[in-house]
């Protein structure tokens, strides 16, 4: 898939640019996630004391009502966020791989580079570290941060933008959950969501899906690492 490649001139104005970390910066077909997905369930079931499937029900009813399963653990079952984050991200790294393409785009963008995310520093740094992508960031943004309020909440936006001080007209968002482009959108911000390869791949939540045809969305790739070349070379491909 190639819809929605930007001509040079879309981003000339663009000086920030925001990364989602999980299925963005590496592709969904890594499959990292999973673990964690599964650490979650075990978390869950461990402390309603329920069985796995009853378990993930509510894990998943969570993420779709909360933004994430730990800000609904949080609010219904006052839970230690740093220990939930500490044993959901104890996960085999390796799954991901170095990714010198996608590197090196990021090394040639102009201006400061984020990573924003709903999980924490220590899984980010992990993850980009394994990318080989880590030290073209400016900072890393995550849920403690965020003051435990995940995206899609308007006000974690506005916590990254005033930290970092970023006009939203000078920023894009690349993300792969079509609600987390919503907000940004609104702000001013260029929005470009991360689909599977080919679309090869099916969401397992029907709802992570909603939106990708809004109006929010201004481009959409499957390709990350090809999407920033297609942008660096002037709409031209990369050689």
């Amino acid at each position: 898939m190639s819809n929605h490649l930007p001509e040079s001139a879309d981003f000339e104005h663009i000086t920030e640019w925001v990364f989602d970390l999980d299925n963005t910066l590496y592709p969904r077909h890594t499959d990292l996630f999973s673990q964690i997905d599964k650490k979650m369930t075990a978390y869950v079931a461990d402390l309603l004391k329920l069985p796995h499937d009853e378990a993930r029900t509510i894990q998943k009813n969570y993420y779709r009502d909360y933004g994430t399963t730990m800000n609904g653990l949080i609010n219904l079952h006052g839970i230690d966020p740093n220990e939930f984050l500490e044993k959901v991200h104890d996960i085999d790294y390796s799954w991901v791989k170095p990714n010198p393409q996608l590197g090196a785009a990021i090394r040639a963008l102009p201006g400061r580079k984020f990573i924003f995310t709903n999980g924490d520093v220590a899984h980010a740094q992990r993850t980009a570290t394994a990318l080989g992508i880590l030290d073209h960031f400016d900072d890393i943004f995550d849920i403690l941060a965020a003051d435990l309020q995940p995206k899609p909440a308007s006000q974690t936006y506005d916590r990254f933008l005033a930290l970092h001080n970023i006009p939203g007209e000078k920023a894009v968002m690349f993300e792969d959950l079509p609600r987390n482009l919503t907000v940004p959108k609104t702000l001013g911000m260029r929005t470009v969501l991360i689909v599977p390869h080919n679309l090869d791949i099916v969401i397992e939540e029907v709802w992570e899906s909603d939106g990708r045809d809004g109006d929010h969305i201004d481009y959409i790739t499957d390709d990350l690492a090809g999407f920033l070349e297609h942008y660096l070379t002037g709409g031209s491909p990369a050689a």
